[in-house]
């Protein structure tokens, strides 16, 4: 999302900046400028952010004990603050339509254990409740559910590097049947990225304020899976082999990614956007999720994407249960090697 809402702001004729930790190259011309340093950096914040702002996009992830430090100073600094938490801090809507006050799972969930983590769906609502508790009303919290653009490709809990890679390197896709059934939302990134940068405009009228942008259309995952497996048949010559799990305990990889399928995939999401149409006063368009994941994996396929760093935990899980091996040599790092071999061939 945030690349292209740097572009869209720009495009309005904003100034923008944006912090990097890499050096890039400021383009004036079009009023984006970068500011090299790492955001999650406490005195590199506050050197930051003491110039004064109109607005503050924040896209960076905290855990509550780094917001708690930040957040009064990342209010006093700006005449807006918007706040990117997530639509998974939801709780099960019971297949009825997701509005803004719907019950979060930090507010209904009885499983002590979970409440007891630092899930993200929990830490965003702790951030929440902070910026809502406080003083200050010169925030707006942003709730976008799963985006995806030609460089994030989604599958249940899976990134693109725990489905798509193994597909292209010949082994065998892992996937829940019980979650293939529920019903999920995917949005184009861009879209939201729009759709915040709308907001902007009018943020002097909707300080305090909670907005989810997610897209209206929702759809199963095994009708996604199936459009990855046409599009992969057409690209490789052949169909993917598929192992199917029964239920999700087996498809989360001893616990690696237990919460995240248990309180958000086997939920069925659907989302309102009746709140963000009002305050926007027109009509919301978005990306139709069938044709936008097509050319978004055909771009990716026929443009050689790129592949971020591996999980080998989760690759060596994800082997064990497909039957799949990967030789030793080819993967880097002793600490990763000893990952692997701990998921394949132990747990």
């Amino acid at each position: 999302m945030g690349t292209p809402l740097v572009e869209i702001l720009s495009e309005m004729g904003h100034s923008v900046y944006v912090t990097s930790r890499t050096k890039k190259d400021n383009k004036k011309n079009i009023g984006i400028h970068y500011i090299r340093g790492n955001a999650l950096d406490l005195d590199f914040l506050r050197e930051t952010i003491q110039r004064g702002w109109d607005i503050i996009v924040d896209f960076m992830s905290y855990n509550e004990q780094d917001f708690r430090k930040r957040y009064e100073m990342l209010l006093e600094n700006t005449k807006c603050y918007f706040f990117l938490s997530s639509a998974r801090v939801y709780a099960d809507s019971n297949e009825v339509l997701i509005t803004e006050e719907s019950p979060r799972l930090l507010d209904k969930a009885e499983d002590a254990k979970f409440l007891n983590t630092t899930d993200y769906s929990l830490e965003k609502a702790r951030e929440e409740n902070i910026l809502l508790d406080g003083k200050k009303r010169n925030f707006v919290i942003i709730r976008p559910y799963i985006t995806y653009n030609t460089d994030r490709l989604q599958l249940g809990i899976y990134e693109k590097e725990a489905w798509l890679q193994r597909a292209l390197s010949g082994k065998k896709i892992v996937f829940s049947r019980e979650i293939a059934k529920k019903y999920t939302t995917l949005t184009y990134g861009y879209d939201v990225a729009k759709y915040i940068s709308e907001l902007v405009v009018v943020s002097d009228t909707i300080k305090g304020e909670i907005f989810q942008i997610a897209s209206h259309y929702c759809i199963k995952w095994n009708d996604i899976f199936n459009l990855y497996l046409d599009i992969l048949e057409e690209y490789m010559g052949f169909r993917p082999e598929v192992v199917w799990i029964e239920g999700v305990d087996g498809y989360t990889q001893r616990k690696l990614f237990y919460y995240q399928a248990h309180y958000d995939r086997m939920f069925n999401r659907r989302f309102s956007s009746d709140k963000l149409s009002e305050v926007l006063n027109k009509n919301l368009i978005f990306t139709d999720v069938k044709e936008g994941l097509r050319i978004c994996l055909q771009e990716f396929l026929d443009m050689g994407g790129h592949f971020l760093n591996k999980n080998w935990a989760r690759e060596g899980a994800l082997d064990k249960i497909s039957g799949d091996k990967t030789q030793i040599c080819k993967i880097p790092g002793f600490k990763n090697k000893c990952k692997y071999f701990l998921f394949r061939y132990i747990l």
